[in-house]
């Protein structure tokens, strides 16, 4: 079932009020892979009353009136972006053309959602039921970070938005006990997984750097970040607090993660996969096409590209559904009207890391002195393609299904590390589960920028793409590879842009197209070394390209054709 957007579909559904409401930067996509979509009907299993707002007008209370008030809080995120990068380019330009809104215009996500429908709802309900941001926004901003659009070190956005609370991370099971709490009166301070506002720091937990040291010391901004990255893993973290003013930002421990079996049953609730009426009805979502038919297999990531906020998000650790909870997912999609036989992507954050993790990880939590994959793969970390490969051959014979796409990219070290399984799981995928072109995200080549980004050599794309070619030849087929770059990224300077267009055309054989400006995320280690110019990690000076006109111009040796 949809939730309901209007009193119609309350009294439709037998309801008089409703428990939470929630409020998305994003249209209403009924999907499982839309987060604010995943809580509200987590919260619908556990037996409350859930309605949806999405994308409120902000100049007046024609939307945000619409459901009344909840009984126990409001719901509050920008979308499955964040609000500033949905809006803007990495050149600062506004974006006119938005997926997740109808018609496809970008001009119904307010800048800074999160803080603009908080203002909203004070506006219109002076005395209300408490204020909970959530999703990727609220998420990467809950400490002290740096902005890039406003080039300043801003506070956590907790503050900022005056709201009551905010829940990081995949939030169903903090958000199921943050209701159940709030049903019962009972005291949220020691729910896992949640932010507040106290006037004191709680007993053994760590003081992180004021913001008013962090925004004027850009050591003590570093010292900051590694400590707030270092406790982010349910089973290691401590509790974090932070002086804002003269109050702190206390943040609890992260929530465990889902087991496999709550993973499962989570993507198994009723979904429609499809845009709610109300709102499909105001024009075509280009989302909807991709969403409809994909499947989502696993979450987390311990690739921790610097630049990347998957890591800090859904954690570094990788959890996986169950192969029959995929294979029921794909089979009922295929007994659904109208489906074509595709399936648009098998995907995770990352493809190929699905069905292993380290088991020391999964025991003990994150090593906080190494990483898993960089500078290179830790010998503890059990690289297997075989569950995935099986996956996908038990895909391909469900009937109704034509063809199963692997697109969301791989990490092409982890292939070429599985000595005994990773030639036929890219056998497999050349064969069966390409669309043409396969997408890798090499992001640069030259080994300087590549150890800032955190990302592998240039030797191993090298012996990945003649695999690749190799394979995709003995299948007597015509495929290609889709390069991702970065331009721009701190320690990229236009030199390593030209030695980057003449690996392309030299060893790749092809024009890099897929080029975008580096865009510095809330609480990623690339931000933090964009802002500070320095490496976090020696604390020596790094070139960083701030001018504007600069950043262009290294997208534009690359992409730009000579005469």
């Amino acid at each position: 079932m949809f939730l309901p957007t209007t009193q119609q579909e309350m009294r439709a559904l037998g309801w008089t009020d409703l428990d939470v409401i929630l409020v998305s930067g994003d249209t209403y996509i009924d999907s499982p892979y839309i987060g604010v979509t995943i809580v509200g009907k987590v919260l619908v299993d556990a037996g409350y009353r859930v309605g949806i707002i999405a994308q409120p007008d902000i100049d007046s209370g024609s939307d945000i009136t619409r459901l009344g008030k909840p009984r126990l809080f409001w719901g509050v995120t920008g979308g499955s972006i964040d609000s500033m990068v949905a809006n803007f380019t990495a050149a600062k330009k506004r974006r006119r053309h938005g997926d997740y809104t109808p018609g496809g215009v970008n001009d119904r996500r307010p800048d800074r959602a999160v803080i603009a429908y908080v203002n909203l709802i004070k506006r219109f309900f002076k005395d209300t039921a408490p204020i909970v941001l959530g999703g990727l926004e609220a998420s990467l901003r809950r400490i002290a970070h740096y902005d890039y659009w406003s080039n300043k070190v801003r506070r956590s956005v907790l503050f900022d938005a005056k709201a009551d609370f905010l829940v990081h991370g995949m939030a169903e099971k903090t958000i199921v006990a943050l209701a159940q709490a709030l049903r019962h009166g009972e005291s949220v301070q020691k729910i896992s997984g949640l932010c507040y506002i106290s006037n004191e720091i709680p007993a053994g937990y760590l003081e992180l750097p004021s913001y008013e040291i962090v925004r004027k010391d850009k050591y003590a901004f570093i010292e900051m970040f590694h400590t707030f990255y270092k406790n982010n893993d349910p089973k290691t973290a401590r509790g974090l607090a932070q002086q804002q003013d003269t109050r702190y930002l206390v943040q609890n421990p992260p929530m465990s993660y889902l087991t496999q079996s709550e993973l499962d049953a989570v993507y198994a609730l009723d979904y429609e996969r499809d845009v709610h009426p109300y709102y499909k009805a105001q024009g075509k979502v280009r989302a909807l096409a991709t969403l409809r038919s994909s499947v989502m297999t696993h979450r987390g990531c311990y690739g921790e590209c610097n630049f990347c906020a998957i890591a800090m998000h859904e954690g570094r650790t990788v959890r996986w559904r169950s192969q029959d909870a995929i294979v029921g997912d794909v089979t009922q999609m295929a007994q659904t009207p109208g489906f074509k036989g595709y399936i648009q992507d098998l995907s995770g954050p990352t493809a190929n890391m699905y069905g292993y993790e380290c088991e020391k990880k999964l025991n003990h939590g994150v090593c906080d002195h190494k990483r898993c994959v960089f500078p290179e793969i830790c010998p503890q970390l059990p690289v297997d393609h075989s569950p995935q490969t099986r996956l996908l051959q038990r895909l391909r014979y469900i009937p109704g299904v034509k063809k199963v796409f692997v697109a969301s990219g791989l990490r092409y070290d982890l292939l070429l590390a599985d000595k005994r399984h990773g030639n036929k799981y890219l056998r497999e995928i050349v064969r069966y589960h390409v669309s043409g072109q396969m997408k890798v995200a090499p992001e640069h080549t030259e080994d300087n920028v590549l150890d800032m980004m955190g990302k592998p050599s240039s030797r191993d794309l090298l012996e990945f793409r003649r695999r690749f070619f190799q394979e995709t030849k003995a299948a007597g087929k015509k495929q290609f590879l889709t390069y991702y770059l970065i331009a721009a990224h701190p320690g990229c300077t236009e030199r390593d842009m030209w030695k980057l267009k003449d690996f392309a055309s030299r060893e790749l054989n092809i024009h890099p197209e897929q080029v975008q400006i580096f865009t510095p995320l809330p609480s990623t280690y690339s931000s933090v070394m964009y802002y500070t110019e320095l490496d976090p990690w020696t604390k020596k000076p790094i070139f960083v390209e701030k001018e504007l006109g600069k950043k262009i111009y290294q997208k534009r040796i690359v992409v730009g054709k000579r005469r």
